[in-house]
């Protein structure tokens, strides 16, 4: 079966573009569009969808609320944020309201491919030094209030060890393999942390896993943690 995908962006030059590159794909199917997020949220009541594609930017309902309402729903299609980094400080913001990553909106098609594929098949598409360097500039922005409050400390203390030290490395911005090589380990035991930490956090993937971890406080703004470990 294609991946059902749904184009959400108010310029329709740019849903042109992307319905070219993704109708020219065997595997994926563009089965919707929306100019703004109430018109999106309208649609996916009637339409059934595996991956959003999501403007950050749009009239009506942003990008962030509206995927924010998505992710909410029960089996909620997977929400890729499009956003122009430079200029757009939603970013984060999107990802918090559990978007699966983001890209910029002049990626190469052949990226954008990717990432939709790899958002369907469940994983994170933001790599991670682009993880690392997206959140040492949206961390400032996170709510005084979160971090390093109880109720975020309570659900740390569900992991092991090393499971702690596998999420600091993970908001570091390392990669499984970069992860086992720090700490000796295979990169399928480190896949299975990895697994289990997203199970006892109740997080959709990694990146969550990175918000949290700055949001507790587990890791600082500049990819530290606390101590210098």
């Amino acid at each position: 079966m294609p991946i059902k995908v749904m184009l959400v962006d108010d310029q329709v030059l740019l849903r042109t573009g992307f319905r070219m590159v993704l109708a020219a794909q065997p595997d994926m199917e563009v089965v919707a569009e929306a100019g703004d997020g109430v018109e999106a949220l309208e649609v996916l009541r009637s339409t059934a969808v595996d991956v959003i594609l999501m403007d950050v930017r749009m009239p009506k309902l942003d990008g962030v609320e509206a995927t924010r309402r998505v992710c909410a729903e029960p089996d909620a299609p997977k929400v890729l944020i499009l956003t122009t980094f430079d200029l757009d400080e939603y970013a984060f913001s999107g990802l918090k309201a559990g978007a699966s990553g983001f890209m910029l909106k002049d990626v190469p098609p052949s990226e954008l491919l990717t990432a939709i594929r790899a958002v369907h098949s469940g994983d994170a598409v933001v790599a991670p030094s682009t993880t690392r360097r997206l959140l040492d500039r949206f961390a400032p922005m996170l709510p005084h209030t979160a971090v390093g409050t109880e109720p975020h400390h309570k659900r740390l203390a569900r992991l092991t060890e090393r499971e702690r030290e596998v999420m600091v490395l993970v908001a570091q911005g390392l990669s499984n393999g970069e992860i086992a090589a720090r700490l000796v380990l295979s990169e399928a035991t480190v896949k299975t942390h990895v697994g289990r930490i997203l199970t006892k956090l109740d997080l959709r993937d990694r990146v969550q896993v990175v918000v949290l971890a700055y949001e507790t406080g587990l890791v600082r703004a500049g990819g530290g943690a606390p101590g210098g470990a």
